[in-house]
């Protein structure tokens, strides 16, 4: 492998595989709100979000983390901007105090904060405006998270970075392909990718635990271990609906995200570590094998996009099956077909905001990869021509990935328009 793309292989990772405190929309929102609050300099009178339907979509059923239960893009934006750390980005919550939350509430009650459905702009779009008395600043963050690209304050534009597709960035995940990654993963130096792997291991382990100890959301995760047994597929799937458990219940522990998400973060990993405990695999290879899988999650979600009506929780469990895959000693044709007899059982799982049912999703995913892997160490697979499977992997995930982003955008609208009551269900039906 030449140095440049093994440059860009191992920057892709440190760039995706960083910590993030609770589900990443609604912290997003707080980021760009606690953001506007400092730039401001004093504390609000209200605040007006502005966002696409993919936010509003991802943050309107969630709790959010460090807020006392409480749920809603309103209480994203107002504990921001009352306990945030806007230094801390992704961590943005972390210092919030009970003093903090009761107030967000005596604000939420006098509806100080206002949102509006912004059309025609990237998916992940968000505008924080604060307001007090004739002063007010603004911020917008597109296409990533944390990606500021426009800062205001009283009329003075203090940043103005639009995002363009074709921006150059210190990564190109254009050039992701299952062999390469396949390659990298077996000549990467272990040194260089241990640290972002660790901390992957170490914190979505912890909220895993977290969601198996406790009762969140529906509790995915503790049932399946409690119907099904304690097999290692078993663990597989709950691990990972169990991390997704807390998460999405609210638990203020934070993950290690793949592409901009902590479901996804965790789907992609803790199969991968389950499967390696039960195999007693070294540590090394257990790494090279999470290698394997957040580069094959990122992969696909190149072509799929940050935000979709494609649930993500898909292309995450696929990935887990490819790590597992190359883990067990797989060769790059039974990766392959790992990845194609996933995607031709389950793709195309429609994302409907994040909220507690990310669970059984991911449990529902990791269980069709796992069965994916049974099938391809045996070489078997679904076959080109068969649906949307293609002579080639990269032609197959290119496919999945055009059906994500053009083929169901307008079921992405339509999938919002009947969470906020704008789709006559009755009518149409």
């Amino acid at each position: 492998m030449d140095s440049a793309l093994y440059a860009n292989y191992l920057n892709i990772l440190k760039q995706e595989l960083v910590p993030a405190l609770g589900c990443t929309e609604p912290i997003a929102i707080a980021y760009a709100a606690a953001k506007a609050r400092q730039i401001l300099g004093e504390f609000p009178d209200t605040v007006e979000m502005f966002l696409s339907g993919n936010i509003i979509k991802n943050v309107k059923g969630v709790t959010v983390p460090n807020s006392g239960g409480l749920k809603g893009i309103d209480v994203a934006a107002v504990l921001g901007i009352v306990g945030g750390n806007a230094d801390k980005a992704l961590e943005v919550l972390s210092e919030v105090t009970p003093k903090d939350i009761a107030l967000t509430k005596e604000l939420i009650t006098k509806k100080v904060c206002s949102c509006s459905l912004v059309q025609n702009v990237d998916n992940l779009y968000i505008t924080a405006k604060v307001i007090k008395g004739g002063h007010y600043a603004s911020v917008t963050i597109e296409h990533q998270h944390t990606n500021i690209t426009h800062i205001e304050k009283n009329g003075e534009v203090i940043l103005d970075n639009p995002y363009k597709s074709d921006n150059v960035t210190t990564v190109d995940k254009s050039k992701l392909a299952v062999k390469d990654i396949l390659d990298f993963a077996d000549q990467v130096k272990i040194e260089d990718v241990q640290p972002i792997l660790d901390r992957q291991i170490k914190l979505n382990s912890a909220i895993s635990q977290e969601g198996l100890d406790n009762n969140y959301g529906a509790q995915i995760g503790k049932t399946l271990m409690h119907v099904w047994g304690k097999s290692v597929t078993t663990r597989a799937c709950a691990r990972a609906a169990a991390g997704s458990d807390a998460r999405m219940g609210g638990c203020s522990m934070p993950v290690v995200i793949n592409s901009g998400s902590g479901n996804q973060g965790m789907t992609v990993s803790l199969p991968v570590i389950v499967f390696a405990e039960e195999w007693e695999v070294s540590h090394e290879k257990l790494c090279r094998s999470l290698v394997v899988s957040n580069l094959i999650a990122i992969h696909q979600k190149y072509y799929i996009g940050s935000l979709s009506a494609y649930c993500g929780a898909v292309s995450a469990a696929c990935g887990a099956g490819a790590g597992i895959t190359y883990m067990y000693g797989g060769t790059y044709q039974q990766v392959s077909l790992t990845i194609i007899n996933t995607l031709g059982n389950v793709g195309g799982i429609v994302c409907d905001g994040a909220k507690p049912s990310c669970a059984a999703k991911i449990a529902s995913s990791v269980d069709a990869a796992l069965m994916a892997f049974q099938l391809s160490i045996q070489n078997k697979s679904f076959l080109p021509g068969e649906g949307i499977i293609k002579d080639d992997i990269e032609e197959t995930i290119k496919s999945m990935g055009y059906i994500g982003r053009v083929g169901m955008r307008l079921t992405d609208t339509e999938i919002l328009n009947v969470m906020i009551d704008q789709a006559d269900i009755n009518q149409d039906c």
